[in-house]
């Protein structure tokens, strides 16, 4: 007999929660399907229906890790301009535990990801769209003079991407060295130098209290910021 689909849509609920689990707790080298299927308590043979071959079993989990990553809550965002380009570029960085463990995952997908051609153009989807969202933030920031408009608002988006991504693996390798108040201030400092560019020679704009979620830190010479309020993840 062949299960209702709201049976199967929940069994696939719970393949892709033990997925997570597994990623959460071991990360992507440990991802199999023996791991997966002793996290449910089940059998292989069960989750070969769901994976018919090791690739499946990594796009679902590239899958779950973007959904993951884009239901997280986030930081209130200034409604445009240089506060809600920094606003979202810090709900990137691993701020806080949590967001350390999130990143981590992240970035231990990109090995996984860069081994196979039809996962890597997946992935690379997903960080063109993060930059095409960034885009948006700095066209708003060059129309209000807060960044320079003789450089393409795409280029500074994938600067600021960039910058960003890399100051994540920074810290996640040298936590010490990159405490929170650091990643905020060498962020905030990154922002101030592309504005200064612009001929405003402002600093990066704090984010307005109102507006400002418990991890956001007035600026960057701010002391040690409160936690953030959830895990940042490596896109968005």
């Amino acid at each position: 007999m062949t299960p209702a689909r709201g049976d199967h849509e929940a069994r696939r609920r719970d393949v892709s929660a033990a997925v997570w689990r597994v990623l959460a707790t071991r990360g992507f080298g440990a991802l199999t399907l023996r791991a997966v299927a002793a996290e449910m308590n089940a059998s292989t043979g069960l989750l070969t229906h769901y994976f018919p071959n090791k690739q499946a079993l990594l796009r679902t989990a590239l899958e779950v890790l973007d959904q993951r990553n884009q239901e997280r809550p986030r930081r209130a965002t200034p409604t445009e301009g240089l506060a809600a380009l920094r606003a979202v570029l810090l709900d990137v960085l691993p701020l806080t535990a949590e967001g350390a463990d999130a990143n981590r995952i992240w970035v231990s997908s990109w090995d996984v990801a860069l081994a196979d051609p039809e996962l890597a153009t997946e992935h690379a989807e997903r960080y063109r769209r993060s930059r095409t969202k960034l885009t948006r933030h700095v066209e708003a920031a060059q129309a209000r003079g807060e960044l320079p408009t003789a450089t393409p608002a795409a280029d500074l988006a994938a600067a600021a991407q960039s910058f960003t991504l890399g100051l994540v693996v920074q810290a996640l390798f040298a936590p010490t060295e990159f405490p929170p108040e650091r990643q905020i201030k060498l962020l905030d400092d990154w922002l101030a130098a592309a504005g200064a560019a612009a001929g405003t020679g402002t600093e990066a704009p704090a984010t307005p209290p109102a507006e400002r979620s418990p991890g956001a830190a007035v600026n960057s010479r701010s002391a040690t910021p409160e936690p953030a309020a959830a895990p940042p993840a490596g896109s968005d």
